[in-house]
């Protein structure tokens, strides 16, 4: 990905097999954290299968010819979870959602978005948010559905938005 800013670290070898030493392992990890929710931010994506993800060129570099190990990734992915920033989506711990906004973050952003269209009292289906025309170029236009309920509920809790769920059509009014 050309527009993609790689840390210098991707271009270190040493960079894609965990550092035996504390304190470099430390640095080593924040540098993951960092690059994994980068990456994902930048290409907009919001789960993560981890089998995939061994082949993709965030976890492989191609000119290096050199992949981070399955056992690597998973320490990579379990530093993200103590952070808070990763849920698992199954058990198996197969398939991920990558959080680089809470969902409270994600309302705020939204919220202010629809204060400024003085959008106020309107409904707007899940879709118009998230894939409509309106929203094209803001930061949560394609945000995946389950992270975008949990900001609209995050608004609902805070009395700004009211969820609204009709013959399976689902929308949200703001206040």
């Amino acid at each position: 990905m050309a527009d993609f800013d790689w840390p210098w670290q991707y271009k270190f070898p040493p960079f894609f097999t965990i550092q035996p030493n504390i304190e470099t392992r430390k640095k080593q990890l924040e540098a993951w954290c960092s690059l994994v929710l980068g990456y994902q931010r930048q290409v907009k994506r919001y789960n993560l299968d981890v089998t995939e993800a061994q082949s993709s060129e965030l976890f492989y570099n191609k000119q290096l010819n050199r992949r981070l190990s399955l056992e690597a990734i998973y320490i990579v992915l379990d530093e993200l979870k103590r952070r808070g920033n990763l849920e698992w989506k199954d058990k198996n711990r197969k398939a991920c959602t990558l959080i680089w906004r809470t969902p409270a973050e994600w309302g705020k952003i939204i919220y202010n978005w629809i204060s400024s269209k003085a959008m106020n009292n309107t409904v707007c289906t899940l879709y118009e948010l998230s894939n409509g025309e309106d929203s094209e170029g803001e930061e949560f236009h394609g945000l995946d559905k389950e992270i975008l309920v949990r900001a609209l509920r995050s608004l609902e809790a805070e009395g700004k938005a009211e969820f609204m769920d009709f013959d399976g059509h689902e929308g949200v009014k703001f206040f």
